[in-house]
């Protein structure tokens, strides 16, 4: 692996020790000389980064194709051919990190510039239809469905807007239009106004201010008690801040498994009991299960995220696979390693505890996220 000129001199520059050959016995070092070439330099980085490489390779065959092996060799003292399982377990989480995260703050507002988008490509085409009503003179033969027609479809795009504005903004336009319409006291207009009013009306508790507000017009017999306001409160702000909530829920999720792995270790050395092995083992097979799991969804997160798009039909059958893999993958494992024929229960028993674990976590970091987020 070491590229360089070794040194004629038998002393360690590192620990002082004798050397022998060309490595150190005591801390392993080799006796390179100091001084090096450029190209000696770049060939020799060149060669450790090619090293970790090829023992990454030969960790990676082996972990997903042979579930409970490598923990195994692991565990046997074959170790020169793989590499430390939590050097692995946190490189592999940081891929996965970059590939499957993604704010949830930018997504919204890629659908907010697709709405305006949309809203502007559909009033181009409300002008494209009067110019075709003009052009084939349907305009003069018949100009009450022209008229018709068009007012519908301009009604169409009048609330499609009013839908894509904030609380407060439908707010302002539905007492602009009150005003006018006190004025002229027209039919059409009032019309435009109880549309409105019904789509504000849905959206009437976005904040916890206008939730008081109607509470306050509410007899006080029908009126919500102060636990009723604060399970309101909690709800409304989360609804309100759902992209901070999630984001930060999804950026502390590798976090969350890593700090979640000694608790299924231990689920997994409670249901093996009998084999009276040590904890540390239980642990190092639970981070090359986990470590193939953060592998098998860098594969497949991309193609639900960004190809395929969530809540398809395509991506529900890629979640299925993963899903029947990670059965596949533990019982294979849990039989391999354990020299167990029967661990189907087991199995189950261990998916059921973790997922517990998993709720009353997410459920911590919820409240956590929350009171930081307010």
């Amino acid at each position: 692996m070491s590229a360089g000129k070794y040194r004629k001199e038998h002393n360690c520059l590192n620990c002082g020790s004798h050397v022998e050959t060309h490595y150190c016995s005591n801390c392993g070092q080799p006796n390179l000389e100091l001084k090096e070439s450029f190209w000696g330099f770049i060939s020799h980085s060149i060669a450790h980064y090619f090293h970790f490489d090829n023992k990454f390779f030969q960790t990676l065959s082996p972990l997903l194709t042979k579930p409970g092996q490598v923990t195994l060799d692991y565990l046997a003292g074959k170790r020169a051919r793989y590499i430390n399982p939590v050097s692995m377990y946190i490189f592999v989480s940081i891929v996965y990190f970059l590939v499957a995260y993604s704010p949830e703050h930018a997504r919204k507002k890629e659908k907010e510039h697709v709405s305006i988008e949309q809203s502007e490509k559909r009033k181009a085409a409300l002008d494209s239809v009067g110019k075709v009503f003009s052009n084939v003179g349907l305009a003069a033969k018949a100009p009450g469905i022209v008229k018709e027609t068009t007012k519908r479809i301009n009604e169409d795009l009048d609330r499609e807007d009013f839908k894509n504005m904030s609380f407060q903004e439908q707010k302002i336009v539905l007492a602009d239009l009150k005003k006018i319409n006190k004025a002229k006291n027209s039919d059409s207009l009032s019309k435009v106004i109880t549309r409105f009013s019904k789509i504000h009306d849905d959206r009437n508790d976005s904040t916890y201010a206008s939730y008081l507000i109607r509470q306050k017009s509410l007899p006080i017999t029908e009126r919500d008690n102060w636990f009723d306001r604060l399970v309101k409160k909690r709800s409304i702000t989360i609804g309100e801040k759902s992209e901070v909530i999630q984001e930060t829920l999804e950026h502390n999720r590798p976090k969350q498994y890593f700090l979640l792995m000694p608790l299924l270790a231990l689920f997994i050395m409670w249901n093996f009991r009998k084999n009276h092995i040590y904890y540390l083992d239980h642990l190092i097979f639970t981070i090359h299960g986990m470590t193939a799991y953060f592998i098998v969804s860098i594969l497949t997160k991309p193609f639900i995220k960004y190809i395929f798009g969530e809540n398809t039909v395509v991506s529900t059958i890629i979640e299925t696979a993963l899903v029947v893999w990670i059965c596949w993958y533990m019982f294979n494992a849990l039989k391999v390693f354990y020299q167990r024929k029967k661990v189907i229960g087991k199995m189950f028993m261990i998916f059921i505890l973790y997922a517990i674990a998993l709720a009353l976590t997410e459920m911590i970091m919820l409240n956590l996220i929350y009171y930081v987020a307010t």
